[in-house]
């Protein structure tokens, strides 16, 4: 699969109209969301430790930045520019320049910095996937979306805030146990939703 048929196929830009499906999409979502939180609701003070050095974590910072790249680079690269589509190449150049000088020039928490765009990279094919469906229980994955773009936007312009989040999560073991079951439950709601609904 080329790039432009991968392209298409995530953001339904086939002629036909298919594409990653809303039942594909609610079934991954469900078990990451399930296994991870499961993983910090087991695992409460390994998982707690590793969020409280995830902000500053340099090493996490430089890989989710370069997902985030190869990302951008792939929409650039197929997307529909309209009357910019001049500057696709310039663009596509500027990308992995962009990456190079971010990791150089802001090193302040660069993997909270980066896991923001990567949340609202991920917001736009949950909301393909979803749009225009019929079933009422759509809606568990565009919230999981506005969710991510809105939480993502803050933590690129204001990172400091998912230290002081992770500082009050982790200041007490209930706080912490909640929110991972809290979590576990979302994704087991949207696969079973997703297997039986979608």
């Amino acid at each position: 699969m080329d790039l432009q048929a991968l392209y298409d196929w995530v953001f339904h830009q086939r002629p036909d109209g298919t594409g990653l499906s809303m039942k594909t999409v609610g079934m991954f979502l469900g078990v990451f969301l399930l296994l991870s939180h499961l993983w910090a609701l087991l695992r409460s003070e390994r998982a707690m430790a590793a969020a409280k050095v995830f902000p500053r974590n340099r090493t996490s910072g430089i890989v989710l930045l370069a997902m985030c790249m190869a990302w951008s680079w792939l929409l650039v690269s197929c997307m529909d520019m309209g009357e910019f589509y001049t500057w696709r190449h310039w663009i596509m150049m500027l990308v992995p320049v962009s990456f190079l000088l971010v990791i150089l020039y802001v090193p302040e928490f660069l993997a909270v910095r980066a896991l923001g765009t990567l949340m609202i990279l991920a917001a736009s094919p949950l909301l393909h996937a979803a749009f225009l469906q019929p079933q009422t229980s759509r809606l568990l994955i565009p919230i999981l979306a506005y969710v991510w773009a809105i939480a993502g936007m803050f933590l690129v312009g204001l990172p400091y805030l998912l230290r002081d989040w992770i500082d009050w999560l982790t200041k007490s073991t209930g706080r912490w146990r909640l929110a991972a079951i809290g979590g576990a439950a979302y994704g087991a709601l949207l696969f079973v939703v997703a297997v039986v609904d979608y």
